[in-house]
């Protein structure tokens, strides 16, 4: 299988010459045929396929925003915590709240 490989400039577009910018350009000039591609691996296949995806994964029953007030002190120790543990402060918060009801049930 051939490997496309992008040509690697000197300088910027901007500062080539004519000629120079022609022979760098040349690959853009040329039409696409579907002869030049090959089928996509699994990897890439499963890469396209996450590409398409936007947004949160649902969890659950999906989610839901929600406008709370809180002391700042406690939103600075809250997002502490997240970045030390490498989680959002959604996710801390939302791990607190199940605590918490557990506790309850």
């Amino acid at each position: 299988m051939k490997k496309h490989c992008l040509n690697i400039r000197q300088r910027p577009y901007w500062e080539m010459t004519a000629a120079e910018l022609a022979k760098a350009t040349v690959d853009f000039d040329r039409e696409g045929t579907i002869l030049q591609t090959s089928p996509l691996s699994r990897k890439m296949r499963n890469r396209w396929a996450k590409a398409g995806k936007r947004g949160r994964p649902r969890m659950g029953k999906g989610s839901k925003r929600v406008l709370i007030s809180m002391e700042r002190g406690l939103l600075q120790r809250t997002d502490r915590l997240a970045r030390r543990r490498g989680i959002g402060r959604s996710e801390l918060i939302a791990e607190g709240l199940e605590t918490i009801l557990a506790k309850a049930s």
